[in-house]
């Protein structure tokens, strides 16, 4: 099960943030041209980021801890990683200017 140690944390990370979507209806979902508006920069730079610090010797994996699937150096885990967390963070910021009727100027 050590395989599945990172794997976990996302799902963790989905379930602690997945029910805003349900509960608050902060519609994120939705509104999916905007989220891939906010993704797609993240996902390039920090996929960008992580292959250069994989050439340069700076970043590892624990493939102990992870499915062992791959994408070039890069384990599934980590490019999941870069959906899952921005997901959650918008999903969070959405819930807050819900709850608190926040204006952030994009109505």
């Amino acid at each position: 099960m050590r395989h599945l140690s990172y794997l976990a944390v996302l799902v963790f990370v989905v379930i602690g943030s997945g029910w805003l979507e349900v509960f608050l209806r902060v519609r994120v979902y939705r509104r999916w041209k905007r989220l891939l508006l906010a993704l797609a920069p993240t996902v390039v730079i920090f996929v960008a980021w992580d292959l250069a610090a994989i050439a340069a010797d700076h970043w590892t994996f624990d493939f102990g801890q992870m499915t062992g699937v791959r994408f070039g150096p890069l384990p599934l885990e980590e490019l999941l990683f870069f959906l899952v967390v921005p997901v959650a963070a918008i999903l969070s910021f959405e819930a807050v200017r819900k709850v608190t009727q926040w204006k952030a100027g994009d109505e």
